[in-house]
């Protein structure tokens, strides 16, 4: 690979800090530290969190359990981010905390439009004619 060359991915140390990261922000979670209307009674989950290469930046992607008011709750940990990054720097071990970004979730919602496309009667259609060719 050649110095002009992009890496394809995210790196050991990207992957390994952004599970960090994730675990640490599902804990605190857990234990209701963020004190917000939006949050009151609301299970959140953190599916996936992603590291900037410098590690400086995680995103963070959450989902309310159920799928409700997922946009008001991304909000309002957006407007407490740096109350977190407080509170889960000391788990982290590393240099510097990283800033972090709530964004929603949506791969649930992907898997759920291909899969319905999936489905459909246009694709089920085609794959019947695959079918057919295959015996012939």
């Amino acid at each position: 690979m050649s110095r002009t060359d992009k890496p394809k991915g995210p790196t050991q140390r990207m992957l390994r800090v952004g599970e960090l990261v994730r675990h640490a922000l599902a804990a605190l979670f857990a234990r209701g530290e963020v004190e917000d209307e939006a949050l009151r009674d609301v299970v959140v989950t953190v599916p996936e969190v992603r590291m900037t290469p410098d590690l400086k930046i995680a995103n963070a992607y959450i989902m309310p359990l159920g799928g409700q008011h997922a946009k008001d709750i991304v909000a309002a940990l957006n407007r407490h981010r740096k109350f977190v990054r407080g509170r889960i720097a000391p788990q982290l071990d590393l240099k510097f905390a990283p800033e972090i970004r709530f964004f929603v979730d949506t791969t649930f919602e992907e898997a759920s439009r291909i899969d319905a496309l999936l489905r459909s009667e246009r694709v089920q259609q085609d794959l019947k004619d695959d079918d057919d060719e295959d015996e012939a």
